[in-house]
């Protein structure tokens, strides 16, 4: 069986509460190039998870309301 490895580097960003959601996933991606943040403005998320994915949750005006993780 094959094992999943996660990246390296940062998976948390609470300091990004309250951006722009464009402008998290930007700093996200330079933070940690290995992860792709996505930009998520619905009330669901996937409930798979996957490290290598960091859900940026943001409001209907575009802004983070929790903190962006691995998910």
């Amino acid at each position: 069986m094959e094992s999943i490895l996660c990246p390296t580097g940062k998976h948390a960003w609470p300091e990004l509460v309250g951006k722009n959601g464009e402008e998290a996933a930007e700093i996200i991606k330079k933070e940690n190039p290995e992860v792709t943040p996505i930009v998520w403005d619905k009330p669901w998320i996937p409930l798979d998870y996957n490290c290598y994915r960091v859900f940026v949750i943001v409001d209907s005006d575009g802004i983070v309301l929790i903190p962006p993780v691995t998910r």
